[in-house]
């Protein structure tokens, strides 16, 4: 299925720009040291089949291996009183740029102001790898909060295009029954 979509690029230039939160952090950050397919693919399901995530979904073991173990990839998951709540994934680009490749939280978790603090623990650890400019992009099949988050973390809009997306027919789904996907 073809869709067209509103691609929005976002950029932090400065760690001058970040917006320091406003509360007391309740999650609990943790840097995956052991690639793991499983857990990585996990993830990307959970955190992102309501956004249309699908690309990773058709990938073996071996392809999931393979882009693991890249020395660039960084994943970090949040916990919740010991569960998993969300993830990012931060690509160290050879421009000494780094990229907030990936990014979200599990749906159980969406809509109790996480979402800001996961963000903050993304972008301070982008920033302790020494880049230039820490950067993302979002699309208009995105929570609806994502952008406006985004931007109120410090991150400024450079670029925006339409694009044609190939999607699936229907839409990915973290569990068979959910009428979501219908």
């Amino acid at each position: 299925m073809e869709r067209i979509i509103r691609i929005t690029y976002l950029e932090m230039t400065s760690p001058d720009h970040r917006v320091p939160l406003d509360h007391r952090t309740r999650l609990k950050l943790q840097r995956v040291e052991i690639p793991s397919p499983e857990l990585s693919r996990f993830l990307y399901q959970a955190v992102g089949s309501q956004w249309w995530w699908h690309e990773r979904l058709q990938w073996d073991r071996d392809r999931w291996i393979e882009h693991l173990e890249r020395p660039e990839l960084e994943t970090w998951v949040a916990y919740l009183s010991g569960t998993p709540a969300g993830y990012f994934d931060l690509e160290i680009e050879p421009e000494n740029d780094v990229q907030l490749a990936y990014f979200g939280l599990l749906p159980s978790f969406i809509g109790q102001g996480l979402g800001a603090e996961l963000l903050h623990g993304a972008v301070e650890r982008a920033w302790a790898l020494g880049p230039k400019r820490v950067w993302l992009h979002t699309c208009s099949l995105d929570h609806p909060r994502a952008l406006p988050n985004y931007r109120a973390s410090g991150f400024s809009i450079y670029r925006t295009e339409n694009v044609i997306a190939h999607l699936p027919v229907t839409q990915p789904t973290l569990w068979p029954e959910d009428p979501a996907a219908q």
